[in-house]
């Protein structure tokens, strides 16, 4: 077993942390998740691209309310068109490809 040792924003890993704790994995499983989806895949498991609009990530504070309330309402949409998983939809996935190759 190997050690990896990052440096990474203090707000970025405590951010991470919170929704790896929600979905029931350690730091260490989320990485290990993302090595093996790279591994599996034989590339970076989500899109890298220069990102030409510099107002994004969205930044509420240079935000009015009406922009706000047009980006939550974009949510509510994507949700309400079934484009996202819950949190146990996620775990059972994960548990799911691991108990796939742990049999292997």
């Amino acid at each position: 077993m190997a050690n990896v040792n990052i440096r990474v924003d203090d707000a970025v890993k405590q951010q991470a942390e919170t929704i790896f704790s929600e979905l029931g994995l350690s730091m260490s499983a989320a990485t290990s998740i993302f090595y093996r989806q790279v591994i599996r895949t034989g590339e970076i498991p989500f899109e890298l691209k220069i990102n030409k609009n510099k107002e994004l990530p969205l930044d509420m504070s240079k935000m009015t309310q009406e922009q706000i309330d047009a980006e939550i309402q974009k949510g509510i949409d994507s949700m309400n068109a079934g484009r996202v998983k819950t949190a146990a939809e996620v775990r059972k996935a994960a548990e799911e490809r691991f108990e796939r190759r742990q049999t292997r």
